[in-house]
């Protein structure tokens, strides 16, 4: 209970700072990068709904085209013509989520928890709601993340977030942690079974 309520947020913030601070000059790079290879702004922000379904602002780097429908994954037959070629890059290393780390610092996320999800996912947020799932500040990674993502029905997803929510303590996100420190390396399971996915009015 105590890490929950106290320590999590205390050790969220506090990384979040040193790395933000670290990164600072290479996000700017990847954000000028951003801009002198396709039209339209550095960021992509957009409403996402995070702890008791609030909504809130969510940064990533833009990774597709300034004229991208705004519509479900499901509705594209051609979703990677919508992406950018340093899109493609920034999505499969995801540096795309770095300016997340600004989302963390304010306190609408943390590095782990339920996927903070759009307007889109409303089944999945009204499961959510049910389970507890939204309980918790939504993560970068979490339970869902590390346990298939977009192989999942929008049942496991919000069962698994909702498991979270109960279970939630340091050695359990220690070990999301670097789960996904691994997926990401191995350049699968976490963001990357579907490396077109949320820029889009879903995730």
């Amino acid at each position: 209970m105590v890490y929950r309520r106290f320590v999590k947020r205390f050790l969220d913030f506090l990384v979040a700072v040193i790395l933000f601070i670290i990164l600072f000059i290479p996000m700017g790079i990847v954000g000028i990068v951003v801009k002198l290879t396709s039209k339209g702004p550095a960021l992509f922000v957009q409403e996402r709904y995070g702890r008791n379904s609030r909504p809130f602002k969510l940064y990533k780097f833009r990774s597709m085209t300034d004229h991208a429908p705004q519509r479900a994954n499901s509705e594209f037959t051609d979703i990677k013509n919508y992406v950018t070629p340093f899109g493609m890059f920034i999505r499969k290393t995801s540096i795309d989520e770095l300016p997340q780390l600004w989302n963390i610092i304010k306190g609408d996320m943390s590095f782990i928890g339920p996927r903070p999800l759009a307007i889109t996912d409303v089944k999945v947020l009204r499961i959510r709601k049910q389970n507890g799932g939204d309980s918790v500040l939504p993560g970068i990674s979490g339970l869902a993340q590390v346990s298939g993502r977009n192989n999942l029905t929008d049942e496991d997803k919000a069962r698994y977030d909702g498991k979270y929510a109960t279970k939630i303590s340091f050695n359990l996100d220690m070990v999301l942690v670097f789960e996904t420190i691994y997926s990401v390396l191995k350049r699968d399971g976490v963001f990357k079974e579907n490396v077109v996915e949320d820029e889009t009015e879903h995730s």
